[in-house]
């Protein structure tokens, strides 16, 4: 049976990171998840009372490249999505690059086949970046206030889970676990360790 979610995402987040290596890991695999990869960027919990939103100010467009070209490559070359989306986190956590220049962008994306100069001509349109502002505005109706964040049957769930993925099977299990948690057990709040795994 079909498991649907949406799943919130800012490349900077190391949490993040750690859920978003676990899906698409669990849908190369096979897994039977619809997912829909929603933008969501913390910039804007940290903008000056007054200032614009940050998705409609250039001064912040470096920040949100990232999300601006992966919602590009999401909305019009669905099938390069998954590859970019796991380089573009892997660059920010494993190689420690920063993802605000086209250069350091174009260097991880290039290999995977990616129509960068679509990219490039659909973020000049502002377009993508009118599209995070859109997404930031529809998770605000679930009080969302991190990534990751999962809304199953329209409520919404912030993870933080600490470990990453090593096993097929596993990533597997643990999104279907948690998605199947979110949907039957709504009433659960709060569910946290006290000390950090060892």
């Amino acid at each position: 049976m079909t498991q649907t979610f949406s799943l919130s995402f800012d490349y900077r987040c190391p949490f993040a990171n750690i859920i978003h290596q676990h899906v698409v890991r669990a849908l190369r695999a096979g897994a039977d998840f619809d997912v829909t990869f929603v933008p969501w960027t913390l910039s804007q919990g940290y903008k000056e009372a007054g200032e614009p939103d940050v998705w409609n100010d250039p001064a912040k467009d470096a920040d949100l490249l990232a999300l601006a070209v992966s919602v590009s490559i999401r909305d019009h070359q669905p099938a390069k999505f998954l590859d970019a989306h796991e380089a573009l986190f892997l660059a920010r956590h494993s190689q420690a690059v920063r993802l605000v220049t086209r250069e350091e962008i174009a260097t991880i994306l290039a290999p995977l086949g990616v129509d960068l100069n679509a990219v490039w001509a659909d973020v000049d349109s502002r377009r993508p970046y009118e599209v995070i502002g859109e997404s930031y505005r529809a998770m605000s109706v679930y009080d969302a206030f991190g990534v990751p964040t999962f809304v199953v049957n329209n409520d919404a769930t912030f993870v933080r889970y600490m470990t990453p993925p090593s096993d097929d099977a596993a990533s597997i299990a643990l999104i279907s676990s948690l998605v199947t948690m979110m949907a039957e057990q709504p009433a659960l709040n709060e569910f946290k360790h006290t000390r950090l795994p060892q």
